[in-house]
């Protein structure tokens, strides 16, 4: 013990340690750095693989707050940050959904995606402040992501968060600290030391990675922005994903490219109800009657028929 409380708690983190498999790594070819990186990520799976109960018990909480109008917030600081900023983005373009439902806040704000804010992420009352100046309240839930389990200004945001009603959720990848956060779910992939002590952008951001896509994919498919495994409340904004729209279409509905593209005209580029639409035989306006009933879920949409379209018949074989 040094007497200096941080670089004691530091010292005592798995993630800080060195790492044995490692310690030659500066004296060896390229080829076999590669192959040391390599064989040290293939653990990082089965360490998201341990904790996939905790990953399940946060995304029902996750489920129920977007059906009551909630959102998910995700808050890190440094790489832990700039990974939930990115998912919260991608969930826009490929499922469609509103604007902030679900989002990402970083320690220092929009400069840190970027490049390094020095000591943002070391006051606990701007995540505080954060939290606050986002509304937070009973109806969200906000994930917090610290590879350290222990970094002040998301320790600050769940506290704070946590006193604002909301649920709350841990992503770490240390199984313990003496700092204790208070939280609803706890999610501790156990990835070990780093290849580079300390880098915790490697083993441990991976494992934040898929954690957080887990978390996301599972919660749309859950309400109803997925139709067998295709994402159907995409929006066509690049030419990508305008083609993308009509391929799901032709491959679900078996229409012909020219067909797919004409029932999405109609529907204004709305993947669900062209479907609906096209496996129904009904209209655009039937189409969107029938999705509201259903809570948006495709499947669901298709089996008010009472006379299936001829396409139907199909459609399990497309999806295959």
């Amino acid at each position: 013990m040094t007497g200096n409380p941080v670089f004691d708690e530091i010292a005592d983190l798995l993630t800080e340690q060195r790492n044995p498999s490692t310690v030659a790594i500066d004296r060896i070819p390229t080829t076999e750095i590669l192959e040391l990186i390599n064989r040290e990520d293939q653990g990082v799976p089965a360490a998201v693989a341990r904790v996939i109960p905790e990953i399940a018990r946060a995304v029902e909480m996750i489920v129920d707050a977007f059906r009551q109008g909630g959102r998910l917030l995700y808050v890190g600081a440094g790489t832990s940050g700039r990974l939930g900023i990115l998912d919260a983005a991608e969930c826009l373009p490929t499922f469609g959904i509103p604007q902030g439902m679900v989002k990402g806040i970083i320690a220092g704000g929009p400069e840190a995606l970027v490049g390094p804010v020095e000591g943002a992420e070391d006051h606990v009352e701007d995540g505080v402040v954060a939290m606050r100046g986002e509304g937070v309240s009973e109806r969200d839930v906000v994930v917090g992501i610290t590879a350290s389990r222990r970094t002040p200004y998301v320790v600050g945001a769940l506290t704070e968060a946590k006193r604002l009603g909301a649920m709350t959720v841990l992503i770490a990848c240390n199984p313990s600290s003496k700092t204790e956060i208070d939280v609803d779910v706890l999610l501790c992939p156990v990835v070990g030391p780093e290849v580079i002590a300390g880098s915790t952008r490697m083993k441990a951001g991976t494992a934040q990675k898929l954690i957080l896509n887990m978390l996301t994919t599972a919660s749309m498919i859950r309400i109803g922005k997925v139709y067998s495994n295709l994402m159907v409340d995409l929006q066509p904004t690049s030419q990508k994903l305008i083609e993308r729209s009509k391929r799901i279409v032709m491959m679900c509905g078996g229409l012909s490219y020219q067909q797919a593209q004409v029932i999405l005209k109609e529907t204004g580029g709305d993947v669900k109800r062209a479907l609906v639409m096209a496996l129904s035989g009904v209209t655009a306006e039937e189409a969107e009657k029938r999705l509201v009933e259903v809570g948006g879920f495709v499947g669901e949409a298709i089996k008010l028929s009472t006379f299936p379209h001829s396409g139907s018949a199909d459609v399990s074989t497309s999806l295959v």
